[in-house]
């Protein structure tokens, strides 16, 4: 039965167990963020938490359409998941190690803004008969070829809900800024966030092929006015910004990702970068039509770019010190690398980026690589886990993995200590005949150390 001290350290458990949630969701403003989704959508709360994104923009045009006396269609549900359109662009990375400060001009709600500026929606797309009644000046072509009515012939549902959202939401910001109480901050920041993604979903809402509202036609029109919008940013920058011009440098659009450009304007030092980035995201957001806006965030100084959306460099928004070392898709920041591989990226990165000790980072990784080979290497550093999606047997999992292939052998051996659905599988790779593929040579840590298997280091 246990002593009285025993059932009160189990009381306490339980109250602990029940109190440090409701601190969490205090501290995150959970139920805050919540109300205030609920009633920027219009959806019950519970659908928050059990219904995906689809529900709230459905939500959001049942009601808009309710008040303009519109009826929407009860399409079938199903859609065909092999309907695809073409998605974001990425101008080619001009690889290099930048020791010259890089700036960053990014849309603001580029998506959102797109379907405002062209009138993208279910009730201004045209087919073709529908615009030989219509003179030219009345609709617009898009880049993917769609065609749909502009807005001073017609303003569309969905650019109608934007313009709420996207003008309720800068409401929201001014009132945070302006509140002066912690809890009145808390719903304002709730608010804000809960109108920022409400908006960014519509453009998903559209695309999703196997959904309530499909329209491909709405979604290829925006990603295509989308790229459009990054190659004549590049195309105004590279032919603005010239010795020609007056300027000390001839500037280069180093790469482009989805809503963002990374220039090299020549200066050597982020003072004299700054003020003329803010100058181009300007002078580029005027050759657009509103509300299509570019905006100067950060600067990069130094910057090393090594791939599409792999980069790192030392992130500056004030010109007096960086804010902080920002690395993009590279081993530090992916769970599923061994610790030896994030570490000797960051501290490589680190001598790079921070001290500028190229060859000191060049002369780190030769004795990290020599201390591998000679096996000096701790097995905890070797280590690499992955999630187990499905069960291990699962037909789901069309190509072998290392991890799966591991979690059947461990099954075999004991049942009871094997990793289930959603446990992370940690494993090492191991010596094995020539040429054998990966998942043939993971094994558990322990067992290794247990059987004292030999560590496959040219793996590493």
């Amino acid at each position: 039965m246990g002593s009285d001290a025993d059932r009160r350290r189990l009381a306490v458990y339980c109250l602990k167990d029940a109190y440090l949630p409701q601190q969490l969701m205090n501290k995150l403003s959970i139920m805050v963020n919540y109300i205030e989704m609920a009633r920027v959508t219009g959806v019950p709360l519970n659908f928050l938490l059990t219904r995906g994104q689809q529900i709230k923009v459905f939500s959001m045009i049942l009601r808009k359409t309710k008040g303009l006396g519109l009826l929407i269609p009860n399409l079938r549900k199903g859609g065909n998941e092999d309907q695809t359109y073409e998605g974001a662009t990425v101008i080619d990375p001009k690889k290099a190690y930048y020791e010259v400060p890089i700036a960053t001009l990014d849309f603001a709600s580029l998506y959102p803004s797109i379907m405002q500026a062209y009138n993208l929606c279910y009730s201004t797309l045209l087919d073709s008969d529908s615009a030989k009644l219509l003179s030219p000046e009345q609709y617009e072509k898009s880049p993917s070829g769609h065609l749909f009515v502009k807005n001073s012939t017609k303003k569309g549902i969905l650019p109608q809900i934007l313009d709420e959202l996207l003008a309720a939401r800068k409401r929201a910001k001014k009132d945070m800024a302006a509140a002066t109480d912690p809890m009145e901050k808390a719903v304002q920041n709730g608010r804000q966030l809960a109108l920022k993604i409400s908006a960014n979903s519509v453009y998903g809402f559209t695309g999703a092929t196997v959904g309530q509202l499909p329209c491909l036609p709405i979604a290829s029109s925006t990603t295509s006015y989308g790229r459009n919008l990054l190659l004549e940013t590049r195309t105004f920058v590279e032919k603005t910004y010239t010795v020609e011009n007056g300027y000390p440098y001839n500037a280069e659009v180093v790469y482009g990702d989805t809503d963002s450009v990374m220039i090299n304007f020549g200066y050597k030092t982020v003072h004299e970068c700054m003020p003329l980035a803010e100058k181009a995201a300007e002078a580029c957001s005027n050759i657009f039509p509103s509300p299509i806006k570019l905006e100067f965030e950060k600067v990069y100084f130094p910057y090393l770019l090594m791939n599409k959306k792999r980069y790192a460099g030392l992130l500056w928004t004030s010109p007096d010190k960086y804010d902080k070392m920002d690395a993009k898709g590279l081993e530090t920041v992916r769970r599923d690398n061994c610790l030896l591989v994030r570490r000797l990226v960051d501290t490589c990165l680190r001598k790079i980026l921070i001290e500028r000790n190229v060859p000191g980072a060049i002369h780190y990784a030769k004795t990290v690589i020599s201390d591998l080979l000679q096996n000096k290497m701790d097995i905890s550093m070797l280590v690499i886990s992955k999630s187990l999606g499905k069960s291990a047997d699962d037909e789901g999992y069309k190509a072998k993995q290392a991890h799966v292939e591991l979690a059947m052998r461990m099954r075999k051996r004991d049942a009871g200590s094997a990793p289930n659905v959603g446990d992370r599988v940690a494993y090492v790779i191991i010596q094995a005949a020539k040429g054998a593929p990966a998942y043939e040579k993971s094994e558990d840590p322990v067992y290794v150390l247990d059987n004292n298997l030999p560590i496959d280091t040219d793996y590493y």
